[in-house]
């Protein structure tokens, strides 16, 4: 068996500079995302998100992108999971991609907040009619008994909504405002180009970080 301290590769496609990327890290975001989708990386809007408990102990799990734009990065989860509860009392997270086929990761930190119930409706009710019973069936994070409570929940909820299920008040969603970005470009000899933005008076500041 190959030992797992001798896996390595040599990143080789691209590179970054701060005299030449955008002010905005927006910008710049949306124009990698754009790429990755170009790519055809594997659901390029799936991201770590990092929460933290009362305690301060750190947890991580993967979620989708729904939205991002000036007013942040927007997700969508039942407020009673485990990062609901996380989220209620430590407003702050950390969001990580990583398109492996570009050789590039985004970290993201910032504040989080719920966003308005009239986008969480408008989201809740693009979705199929299936997902949206979902979010009625699963306790999301409680413990269950087995796989068959949650398939007789999906049934009694399906007679009971048929394909029209109003949005539960405990699933909806949340808005990161970001306050860090790093972009993370991939280089030989692991000397990687790492550029960072920080929000520093309502303005952006731009360094180059050490691989």
């Amino acid at each position: 068996m190959n030992s797992i301290a001798q896996l390595r590769k040599n990143y080789t496609l691209g590179q970054l500079s701060e005299t030449e990327v955008s002010a905005d890290p927006l910008l710049l975001f949306q124009l990698w995302f754009d790429q990755a989708i170009k790519a055809q990386c594997p659901e390029p809007n799936s991201m770590t998100l990092a929460t933290a408990d009362a305690m301060g102990n750190p947890s991580a799990r993967i979620v989708l992108l729904k939205g991002a734009n000036q007013n942040g990065f927007t997700f969508f989860t039942n407020y009673e999971s485990q990062k609901g509860k996380e989220l209620a009392v430590r407003p702050q997270a950390a969001l990580l991609f990583h398109w492996h086929e570009l050789e590039r990761q985004v970290r993201i930190k910032g504040k989080v907040e719920r966003v308005t119930s009239a986008e969480s409706d408008d989201y809740y009710h693009s979705r199929p009619p299936a997902s949206r019973i979902g979010a009625w069936a699963s306790p999301q994070s409680a413990e269950i008994p087995n796989r068959e409570f949650l398939e007789e929940a999906e049934k009694r909820l399906k007679e009971k909504f048929g394909d029209a299920p109003p949005r539960p008040e405990h699933w909806g969603g949340y808005r990161l405002h970001p306050t860090d970005i790093e972009f993370w470009q991939g280089r030989p000899s692991r000397l990687h180009d790492r550029i960072h933005y920080r929000l520093d008076g309502g303005e952006w500041k731009i360094t180059r970080l050490a691989p």
